[in-house]
């Protein structure tokens, strides 16, 4: 029986098959910009560029903020992701000066796709696909890389020469200036953010995590000092065989995202959970960076409108769906919090409305919750009170 989000998602990803583009042991292409360091070995890690095998403006490849907007599609996305090609070497966190390394900072904060050369040792094979970042094509121990001349992204190079600039208010001010989220977390996770004596590689999964978890943190220190919205505001978005239920409540910060898996292997219906009130949450989060990438997006929501509010989430994922990173909730919870809201005096009526969109009976969300359930309770509401189906 499997009993978490872990468990559940290492067998979903074994069953799916990606067919990966095929590449020679020589490959002359372009990289979007986009670079990949992993886990393994951590204090060393593997790290490289990610290449299509095509020159040109491959900028789309790796541009998750773009998808939604321009309406791709689950394919379209996945097709993108398998015809990069990851090279990788087995690099020291604090070897910054390693030329193989300095051009991984070029790439990172370039503000175009930049054509290059690269020999593997061997010809690329396989692929990649996890829950928290974006899945990739085939990869190989990287020989020789050459890249042409780069030019660097006017915001990204500033912080990079800043080398007093602490990296908590590096993130904060490349986001204050627009620059994507994704190009924000590449910059970091290669070194190119923080003081001097602090930087250091790092792995691109907990790098998104982390500069989510970042921008989070300082996001709820302004937002608890904004009046509390006084009625409760639902707001919804579909994509990607996902949907998402977003309800603002009239509290001070607390925070519970709920997600289920409806269908996607067989006949299951799993729900996995975590919260927060408002204290810190020290541990991290049981479901992973979701939690972190969509209390992020929420609470940039509140810091622009300057209220202050509880949410509570609820996603699903059906029939088709695939793991494609965590970009996936931020963006989702992002454009669906740009759209007009329905308003509900009562979070019964909230969740009598969510009920018609969920394809899961809201009370198994009620059974799994600690937060929503101890929000009921303590208004005298019953599971009696929502609809069965």
């Amino acid at each position: 029986m499997i009993t978490s989000k872990n468990a559940y998602l290492a067998k979903l990803t074994e069953q799916i098959q990606m067919k990966s583009v095929k590449v020679g042991r020589d490959l002359e292409g372009s990289t979007p910009p986009s670079v990949f360091i992993g886990r393994l070995s951590y204090p060393k890690v593997y790290a490289g560029p990610m290449m299509a095998s095509q020159t040109g403006d491959t900028y789309i490849m790796d541009s998750p903020e773009s998808w939604l907007g321009q309406n791709k599609s689950q394919e379209d996305i996945i097709n993108y992701r398998m015809n990069l090609v990851r090279g990788k070497q087995l690099i020291r966190i604090d070897d910054l000066e390693n030329p193989f390394i300095e051009k991984l900072q070029d790439i990172s904060l370039a503000s175009k796709s930049i054509d290059g050369e690269a020999t593997y040792k061997r010809r690329p094979t396989g692929s990649m696909l996890s829950e928290d970042s974006m899945p990739h094509g085939p990869s190989a121990v990287i020989e020789k890389f050459n890249i042409d001349a780069v030019k660097w992204d006017r915001q990204l190079e500033k912080t990079f020469y800043d080398t007093d600039l602490k990296a908590t208010d590096a993130v904060l001010n490349l986001h204050e200036k627009e620059v994507p989220f994704s190009a924000i977390q590449k910059a970091f996770s290669v070194g190119a953010i923080g003081t001097k004596n602090k930087r250091k590689l790092v792995p691109t999964r907990w790098s998104i995590t982390a500069c989510d978890s970042t921008l989070a943190n300082l996001f709820l220190k302004e937002v608890g000092k904004y009046p509390i919205i006084d009625t409760y505001r639902f707001f919804e978005y579909s994509s990607l065989n996902n949907y998402y239920a977003i309800i603002l409540t009239p509290t001070e910060w607390q925070y519970e995202w709920m997600e289920a898996f409806i269908k996607i292997l067989s006949k299951e219906e799993l729900i996995f959970s975590d919260y927060e009130t408002n204290t810190d949450k020290k541990e991290y989060s049981i479901v992973g960076g979701c939690y972190y990438t969509c209390k992020m997006a929420v609470l940039d929501y509140l810091r622009k409108i300057k209220h202050q509010s509880g949410v509570i989430v609820l996603r699903e994922a059906s029939t088709g769906y695939v793991p494609l990173g965590v970009f996936n909730v931020r963006e989702n919870v992002k454009y669906g919090m740009e759209n007009p809201y329905k308003e509900f005096e009562t979070l019964k009526d909230a969740l009598k409305h969510a009920s018609e969109k969920l394809k899961i009976p809201i009370s198994k969300y009620v059974k799994q919750s600690d937060l929503l359930n101890e929000m009921l309770h303590t208004k005298q509401t019953t599971l009696d009170l929502f609809f069965k189906k």
